[in-house]
């Protein structure tokens, strides 16, 4: 009987492969209607003949399942599932015309073997048993336990995460329904029809329901492949668990035969994780879809094409929908390149919706996969082990002219070393001050210390092997030579339509001067400062004060406002849209930027481009904007009462105010971006070894109208 088991639960392994195929097929060909990449429904998905005919097949293969589950013990009708993994990964090798390579070799070999290994270990030490009552409600409990889990995991993970999550949450559904079908029929055979009968029926339809859902999830999220190795390793699991923690199946299960069966079973865990690593995703495939067309660029849209037009491929560790200078300036980039003619990809982490290529705002972008950090709200990390084979596979699809990566962590560091074996050239940007990440760290000060020395070090590590690099400002280039670059760097401005913010001064509708900080709530910004400088001010005179951003700070900072007696003379805006951001530059008279760790502070270039003074501290690149009596003042970093003496002097002098606005103008001209572009251009043709362009200099150029959203806003400084 065992051995027709075994046959019956092989089989019905061949017709969940085949279902699964079918059903994945269908679910995807219906994701990509009308509205593409939404999840189909379950009455659109039923209107498909491959879907329907995916389902009568895995419904053969469960009542082929049934029979067996009666011909033998669970331990060993279970984990003989896992060969579905092999008959799936061989038909995607073919599906996909790719070689069966010696690493899927191996790990098909490790399935094959550590699976066949457990079943017969499973065999040779277990008996059959009945299933109580109160087998059944343990083991209902532990299943509802492991099936929360992995619903709640897989709303927090993006693309390949989630679908691993929904799978082994239907493996651990499928786990549970053999022990209740036994519970079934051994109720039936003993007491025929009953109320017992009726409950585990119940149960039953329930754990099958949940199963069915999130299969038809993960078969969405991820390959076929992929959702079956998940389902078929955590399927046999969690029914031997069951069958021997709380069925009793091995009652003289030895020390020494548990350590086998268990060293077996890892060894069919990690073919599966092998066979999990290596399959590609669909959303990870480089490429568009057939009916994907570029929309038209939302500014800077050249005249007339450019001499000599390139592919460039911009990596970045933070991009729109993240808030901040660096993930900005990508896309600022991004688009005014393609505005001259250029053709650009973005090569980035992805968001909370998971890996994919998609355009945005006329841009090509390619999305790897990413985790959240505990160190930082929105800044997050894609794994070198998740990120090297798409990001290869990206660029000889696309075969850049040039990549210019905007950071050492790991996506531009992948992008930089898959770069250089292809011998295509790389120009590297940094943005990056070790302090802007490890404030949300609460490292101690020596810690900390060591923590900076280290990450300026891995920086220059990869960014010397680099064939330009550039920071924002010639304080910025000197920080990296400081901190052991040894190769040349030049300062290049990060960039500003300074005609979008360059408008009439507006009526705040009322007689109370105002002073604007506008950029992220978190630490290094220091906006205590601020607020504490506004309470001497408040002591001698009427003065507001807007707050326009968000962060880590924020709530900790309302607080203080309320603790300094202030929260009334202060507006907190939160994120806001980009014309809500231009109208508080416009009805400022001050604007103050007290952080200090500005490699260029886009948000004060902003409020110069609004002929705006400024009074800012005197750290890092903020001397370079603000020139002491001529378009404001600097003030020594943490001298509460120096900031409020300066702003003093400004809100009194309405006269000096206009002049020191004016003179804002003038010193930001040459931050057009417009001129980055074309410094840019020339640098991606010499380290091509091309000859570059007569100068530098800003090309004719027609603006578009449009507003941007709120991503775009200067919220983010």
């Amino acid at each position: 009987m065992t051995v027709l088991a075994i046959a019956l639960a092989l089989f019905d392994a061949f017709c969940y492969t085949v279902g699964a195929r079918l059903q994945h097929q269908a679910t995807h060909t219906a994701s990509a209607g009308p509205v593409p990449g939404k999840p189909a429904t379950l009455a659109a998905l039923a209107r498909r003949p491959r879907w329907v005919a995916g389902l009568v097949l895995q419904v053969s293969g469960g009542a082929l399942h049934f029979v067996a589950l009666q011909l033998a013990p669970v331990t060993v009708v279970q984990p003989l599932g896992v060969s579905a993994v092999v008959m799936s990964v061989l038909w995607g090798l073919w599906a996909r015309r790719a070689p069966l390579g010696p690493g899927t070799g191996i790990a098909l070999l490790a399935v094959v073997v550590g699976a066949g290994g457990f079943a017969a270990l499973a065999a040779h030490v277990t008996v059959a048993t009945s299933v109580t009552a109160s087998a059944q409600l343990w083991a209902g409990l532990l299943v509802l336990s492991a099936l929360v889990c992995c619903v709640v995991v897989a709303r927090l993970l993006p693309g390949p995460g989630r679908c691993l999550a929904l799978a082994i949450g239907a493996g651990s559904a499928y786990g549970c329904m053999s022990v209740l079908v036994r519970a079934a029929g051994e109720e039936f055979t003993s007491s025929g029809v009953s109320l017992v009968l009726c409950g585990t029926l119940a149960a039953l339809a329930l754990t099958v329901l949940a199963g069915f859902l999130l299969v038809q999830s993960a078969q969405a999220a991820g390959p076929p492949e992929v959702t079956v190795a998940c389902l078929t390793l955590a399927d046999p699991f969690t029914a031997v668990v069951i069958g021997i923690g709380l069925l009793g199946e091995a009652p003289g299960l030895s020390p020494v035969t548990a350590a086998a069966g268990l060293a077996c079973w890892g060894l069919a865990f990690s073919g599966v994780l092998h066979i999990t690593r290596t399959t590609p995703f669909p959303h990870l495939t480089p490429g568009l879809p057939p009916d994907s067309r570029p929309s038209p660029p939302q500014e800077y849209a050249m005249q007339g094409p450019p001499d000599q037009p390139q592919r460039v491929v911009i990596g970045a560790d933070t991009y729109p929908p993240d808030v901040n200078g660096a993930a900005n300036f990508a896309q600022r980039l991004a688009e005014g390149l393609r505005g001259r003619g250029h053709e650009v990809h973005i090569i980035c982490p992805a968001t909370e919706a998971g890996p994919g290529t998609t355009v945005e705002r006329g841009i090509t972008v390619h999305r790897l996969p990413s985790h959240r950090t505990p160190f930082h709200p929105t800044f997050r990390v894609s794994l070198p082990w998740q990120t090297a084979r798409p990001a290869a596979r990206l660029l000889e699809r696309i075969t850049p002219d040039v990549v210019h990566i905007q950071s050492h962590f790991s996506v531009c560091r992948t992008l930089a070393a898959a770069a250089h074996r292809r011998r295509i050239p790389v120009v590297a940007t940094n943005h990056f001050m070790p302090e802007n990440l490890l404030g949300f760290t609460r490292l101690p000060a020596r810690v900390a210390d060591a923590a900076c020395r280290f990450a300026w070090r891995d920086l220059v590590r990869v960014f010397r092997r680099a064939h330009a690099v550039t920071a924002p400002t010639p304080r910025a280039v000197r920080l990296l030579h400081e901190n052991g670059l040894d190769v040349p760097a030049r300062p290049v401005s990060c960039g500003l339509d300074l005609d979008r913010f360059s408008q009439p001064t507006a009526d705040g509708g009322d007689t109370e001067p105002r002073v604007l900080f506008v950029g992220r709530l978190d630490k290094e910004k220091n906006v205590h400062e601020l607020l504490r400088a506004l309470a001497l001010l408040a002591e001698q005179r009427p003065v507001r004060a807007e707050i326009v951003g968000d962060g880590s700070c924020r709530p900790a900072l309302e607080a203080l406002a309320r603790d300094l007696g202030i929260q009334d003379r202060v507006t907190f805006h939160g994120l806001a849209a980009d014309q809500e951001v231009l109208a508080a530059y416009a009805r400022c008279d001050v604007f103050c930027m007290p952080g200090t760790a500005e490699l260029q502070s886009l948000a004060t270039m902003e409020a110069m481009a609004a002929g705006k003074p400024v009074v800012a501290a005197d750290a890092m690149a903020l001397p370079h904007l603000v020139h002491p009596g001529r378009n404001g003042y600097l003030f020594p970093p943490g001298d509460v009462r120096a900031l409020a003496t300066f702003l003093t002097t400004l809100l009194d002098a309405p006269s000096a105010r206009r002049r020191m606005g004016q003179a804002s103008r003038k010193i930001v001209a040459e931050h057009d971006i417009r001129r980055t572009l074309s410094t840019f251009e020339d640098l991606y043709l010499q380290a091509a070894g091309r000859p570059a362009a007569a100068a530098a200099s800003p090309r004719a150029t027609t603006l578009t109208e449009g507003e941007h959203d709120e991503y775009a806003a200067r919220s983010g400084r």
